[in-house]
């Protein structure tokens, strides 16, 4: 560990720029689509920090990773940053930043689900008093924020939109479990991020011209500069330093539900953006189900 609390402030480093990557993210998926924002930030951040590796340690890919590392790396890519972020990606479009970042803080519950089901792991019965206090505050501000969707096909747009958020925090949860085992040793967290982002970034481009998208992303952004920007500054904020910082968090903290859950922060974060920048009305029992959720997600960590 570099120096005292390295962990802590990583993970809060990381939910500061989630919540800013999350809101450029959002407007640019406005703008031309969440699909194309995904595909296209997963390049940008693979190339930003291939380049990085190789001011820093001489290569463009980790020469010392194991062949153990590259799978789990891999693997974590895929899971967390591919099929995790299209859905998250998605949902930002369909329901907004703050009720799609609040769904997605109930990803170290699921980790811990994961890890109970698949590890062994046993949940105590504090643990799953945590468990419970987080899904009552996130269903008590969905059940609010649905009223809102007066219209049958909004209530369909809005429960897909959650849908896709679950699936992204399932999929942040798969990707930081899967993470941890590539961590050993010494291995630097950034080549972890290089490999986790440099597959991930070929697996869903070679989907892309699979299915002939390969220019549809050009011409977007093309047509939109404005959104072109919001990408380029979300993807270094987002996908390099905020996912660095998540890695390091992993790394440094002894304990992985800390590190979870001082990364689950950007729902309360993302409240004045909401406010402010969005002009959403944030009712007093969106604000008391958010602090809820999360104090659910201290509970089931830190007690």
């Amino acid at each position: 560990m570099p120096f005292p609390f390295a962990g802590e402030l990583a993970a809060l480093a990381t939910s500061t720029l989630f919540s800013i990557g999350a809101t450029l993210f959002t407007l640019s998926g406005r703008l031309v689509g969440s699909a194309v924002v995904n595909r296209s930030r997963l390049l940008a951040a693979a190339v930003i920090l291939m380049a990085a590796h190789l001011v820093f340690f001489g290569s463009v890919l980790p020469r010392a990773a194991t062949s153990s590392q590259w799978f789990w790396f891999s693997l974590s890519g895929v899971i967390g940053l591919v099929l995790g972020d299209i859905a998250l990606f998605q949902a930002f479009v369909q329901i907004g930043t703050r009720l799609t970042m609040l769904v997605f803080s109930m990803s170290p519950v699921l980790a811990a689900l994961m890890g109970w089901a698949f590890l062994g792991e046993i949940l105590t019965p504090v643990q799953i008093l945590g468990m419970g206090l987080t899904l009552a505050g996130v269903l008590w501000v969905v059940a609010e924020e649905q009223t809102a969707s007066d219209q049958p096909s909004d209530r369909r747009y809005f429960l897909a939109g959650l849908f896709f958020a679950f699936v992204g925090a399932m999929g942040q949860a798969g990707g930081l479990i899967t993470a941890k085992f590539g961590l050993t040793g010494d291995f630097p967290v950034i080549s972890g991020q290089v490999i986790r982002m440099g597959m991930a970034a070929l697996s869903i481009w070679i989907f892309t011209f699979i299915r002939g998208r390969g220019m549809e992303t050009i011409k977007k952004f093309q047509e939109n500069p404005i959104a072109t920007r919001y990408v380029l500054i979300a993807t270094i904020v987002g996908p390099v330093l905020g996912v660095f910082f998540s890695l390091a968090a992993v790394k440094y903290t002894e304990d992985i539900g800390v590190a979870s859950t001082l990364q689950s922060l950007p729902p309360i974060f993302l409240l004045p953006i909401a406010y402010f920048f969005f002009k959403e009305k944030i009712s007093t029992r969106a604000i008391v189900g958010t602090v809820i959720a999360l104090a659910g997600v201290a509970i089931l960590f830190l007690v």
